[in-house]
């Protein structure tokens, strides 16, 4: 199993770490991803994270680069959420993913550009308080995570761990994610 995350500057970086923590804790292969001309991003609270790679020329998406993925996140924070929105690699490669019936996980204010492009429509979703009506035709539930079909969404760097842990479900499942909770909630 592998998963990419993808990101852009201004991103939550706990969000981002937490959850992919929590897949490799799982047997997942993360792999970070920066969708400029660059494997350097810097977080919205100003930790540099280095990435394993990087989108090709002119923030593009490489199918056959990224085709070897079972699922894409996108973690939240601001300006991250909105640098997400505006690239067209980003766009491209969660509309791909979805159109094979891959994952697509989006947390906080994530969900958003999910919801500006369609892939929503249809689907239960979370988000951070305030960007519900960026949910397309989704039907907002709340609560810290919710699985619809192929596509996850989570309520805010809060519920990472909850975020993390429905992405093994989804992968995995159950038996795993149970397994990973029990490794990180021990006393």
């Amino acid at each position: 199993m592998k998963a990419y995350f993808l990101l852009c500057n201004g991103c939550e970086e706990v969000e981002a770490l937490m959850t992919a923590d929590i897949l490799k804790r799982a047997g997942i292969d993360t792999v970070m991803v920066s969708p400029y001309g660059m494997k350097d991003v810097m977080g919205a609270h100003g930790f540099h994270i280095v990435t394993d790679m990087q989108f090709g020329e002119a923030n593009k998406y490489d199918e056959f680069t990224y085709s070897d993925g079972d699922a894409v996140v996108l973690p939240g924070g601001m300006p991250g959420t909105k640098h997400l929105a505006a690239s067209k690699g980003v766009v491209d490669m969660i509309k791909h993913y979805d159109h094979l019936g891959k994952l697509v996980c989006a947390i906080c204010a994530a969900p958003s550009v999910l919801g500006e492009n369609g892939l929503l429509d249809g689907h239960e979703a979370t988000c951070f308080p305030g960007f519900e009506g960026s949910l397309g035709k989704a039907r907002f539930v709340g609560g810290p995570a919710v699985i619809s079909g192929n596509i996850i969404t989570g309520k805010s760097l809060g519920c990472a761990i909850e975020f993390g842990l429905a992405i093994v479900t989804k992968l995995m499942g159950e038996a795993k994610a149970s397994q990973v909770e029990a490794a990180i909630y021990r006393p």
